[in-house]
């Protein structure tokens, strides 16, 4: 398993029900709910998360912290941001950040696999 540098910020995920960590590709952590990954986390020093329906409602958070928080890689097209830890972003946002990208995620469960809140 990879070494993590934000254990509070992985800690924090884990702490979701039904959340678990993975490792799917070397050394990218990631948090996720059932079968599917809400948290991107890779080494701890930016976390994925999934901001929006659409890029357009994701931009959103780009445009309030455009040095910190970026379109991820990829999956940016469909609401997926890279918020740097430690950066403008105060903690206690990054926290309500996590949870409504796990609620998005969790939600998107078929309701048999849903963990219940």
């Amino acid at each position: 398993m990879a070494e993590f540098f934000n254990e509070d910020i992985l800690a924090y995920c884990l702490a979701k029900p039904g959340a678990w960590q993975d490792e799917p590709w070397e050394g990218d952590v990631v948090a996720k709910v059932g079968d599917k990954v809400f948290a991107f986390l890779g080494n701890g020093e930016s976390i994925g998360l999934k901001l929006g329906r659409t890029r357009e409602e994701a931009d959103e958070l780009v445009a309030v912290y455009p040095e910190d928080v970026t379109p991820s890689s990829h999956i940016g097209r469909f609401g997926w941001n890279r918020v740097n830890i430690g950066g403008k972003v105060p903690l206690d946002e990054l926290h309500e950040l996590i949870d409504a990208s796990y609620e998005a995620i969790r939600n998107k469960l078929p309701k048999s696999k849903r963990p219940p809140v």
